[in-house]
């Protein structure tokens, strides 16, 4: 048999709309353990994992990173009104079915790590465990406004010299990065037009959820608490405003079986491909 480990694969699937996602599949289809599930931020898309995906492939794991709707590749919702979590965690029901992953553990950066919370009150079988990159059951609307405020300037980039400037002037405590580090996030939230202008990578209309609720906390305790079944890993950036140190240690009190790792020099989120990260993330991995 050839070695598939390296491999990855292109797949569209249809969501319960019929609206088609896109899926980068990495690794060998008959890898015994469960399936690794990687799932974005709030505007991200598969290439945020474009390095983590095939290292964990390299170590024999099958590895799943979609698009959601609106984003990278996978089709733009006509209705602005489906982007919430609710629809997104039936495109993971959908997603799975699909693909026939019958146990997965989720990597959920920030809107991800809510959607694997989710996923273990809608789909406690499927769900083996989850890595939770800087997110917890309280998140503070108000903390977003950063984000909410760069969403809505759409005017293009000229080239990814002025794309990168303005990562850099819109996140300054994102993280002690290097240029390249900062073009290469860049490059996977600017896509290039028809017109070789440089534009965001998602549905400008991403942000009409966001403006309709931009301030208040949000209680997903009761969603956190049902990963209780399952081991968790809980990954904070150091500099981090959405997942502060004390509701991390609280997580780590109400949870029976959750691995607190502080990624040194990270804002929200962590790329996970720091040290600190990558170590946490192979340790917390092998033992499925």
């Amino acid at each position: 048999m050839s070695d598939l480990r390296g491999a990855v694969r292109e797949r569209r699937i249809r969501a319960q709309d019929g609206l088609s996602l896109y899926v980068r599949d990495y690794g060998d289809v008959l890898s015994t353990g469960p399936t690794v599930l990687c799932l974005g931020g709030l505007t991200r898309n598969s290439k945020d994992f474009g390095r983590l995906a095939p290292r964990l492939a390299a170590a024999g794991r099958r590895v799943v990173c979609p698009d959601y709707r609106g984003r990278g590749r996978s089709e733009y919702d006509p209705d602005w009104r489906h982007y919430n979590p609710r629809t997104y965690v039936d495109d993971m029901r959908h997603l799975t079915a699909a693909l026939g992953l019958h146990s997965v553990l989720v990597i959920g950066t920030s809107l991800g790590g809510v959607i694997a919370m989710a996923m273990a009150v809608s789909m406690p079988t499927v769900l083996a465990g989850a890595i939770l990159n800087d997110v917890g059951p309280e998140v503070d609307v108000s903390t977003l406004a950063p984000v909410i405020r760069f969403m809505q300037n759409t005017e293009p980039a000229a080239d990814w010299e002025e794309a990168t400037r303005r990562l850099r002037g819109a996140f300054p405590g994102f993280s002690d990065r290097s240029e390249e580090d900062w073009q290469r996030v860049a490059r996977t939230t600017y896509r290039r037009g028809e017109d070789g202008r440089l534009r965001f990578d998602w549905d400008p209309n991403l942000v009409r959820p966001m403006l309709e609720r931009n301030e208040g906390p949000v209680d997903l305790w009761p969603l956190f608490r049902a990963l209780a079944r399952v081991p968790v890993l809980l990954l904070r950036g150091a500099n981090s405003d959405l997942l502060t140190a004390d509701l991390a240690e609280r997580m780590a009190v109400a949870h029976p079986e959750l691995t607190l790792v502080t990624v040194a020099e990270a804002g929200h989120a962590p790329t996970l491909d720091e040290p600190d990260a990558l170590r946490a993330i192979d340790d917390f991995v092998g033992r499925f």
